[in-house]
């Protein structure tokens, strides 16, 4: 009873799990930075408009402060191609003759049982070395990559460099029915750059940082696993 019980509990554990689709998790590092808060005026100076709280109803959209947000448009594209062809051989030769001392050529008895051998004057062991190796190595490797990222996302500025730039970040978090995908961007971005609709390129972008990532189930089956990263490793003998 208690071990029907027990499969039971599993098996609904399972479907519970099986079912359910965890919440897209922020990045503290990407997290929209909010605008400064102005310094409260006193009231009652008589004055119609306070200051650091009037709209301007005529200047541009365009981000300039903290805490504006910023649409970056994802015009990437990459191509790559590399061959490497390595081939290395070494041949190694050494003989040394016996040498011969005051007219006679050494010769030398082996000790124990055997120095009991019977071996000839020919058939003596002597100082003659003779040494040959040959080693040969060949390796051959191509790889050929190209990627296109394309799309948009909003981000916000978090610094205002003394030069004007823009230091901005940002995070977009999507929830789809098999897992969670996640785009995050930081970057420096030139105020000139940024058109009228407040959208700048991220090819225009200075130590950009664009990251695609996602989780759940189908992110997990492309992913190697740890016995197979190890048999094409470095570490792999053979």
């Amino acid at each position: 009873m208690n071990r029907r019980f027990g499969w039971s509990v599993f098996i609904l554990s399972a479907a519970l799990l099986a079912g359910c689709n965890s919440a897209p998790k922020r990045d503290p590092n990407y997290a929209p930075a909010r605008p400064v808060v102005p310094t409260a005026t006193p009231q009652g100076n008589g004055a119609i408009y306070q200051s650091g709280y009037a709209n301007a109803w005529f200047e541009n959209i365009r981000a300039r402060r903290v805490g504006d947000i910023l649409t970056v448009k994802l015009t990437e594209k990459t191509n790559a191609s590399k061959k490497a062809e390595t081939t290395t051989e070494k041949t190694t030769a050494t003989t040394v003759t016996n040498p011969t001392i005051l007219g006679t050529t050494p010769l030398i008895n082996l000790p124990g049982i055997l120095g009991k051998l019977p071996l000839t004057a020919t058939q003596g062991l002597n100082l003659g070395v003779d040494l040959d190796s040959d080693h040969e190595f060949s390796g051959k490797g191509e790889a050929d990559q190209s990627n296109e990222f394309t799309g948009d996302i909003t981000v916000t500025v978090y610094e205002v460099l003394p030069n004007g730039y823009l230091l901005v970040k940002g995070e977009k978090r999507l929830g789809m029915m098999e897992g969670n995908e996640y785009i995050k961007l930081s970057g420096i971005v030139r105020p000139s750059d940024i058109d009228s609709t407040n959208t700048v390129e991220s090819t225009r972008l200075a130590d950009p940082t664009i990251v695609y990532v996602g989780d759940g189930p189908n992110a997990s089956a492309q992913v190697m696993g740890w016995l197979a990263k190890f048999f094409i490793s470095a570490l792999m003998p053979f």
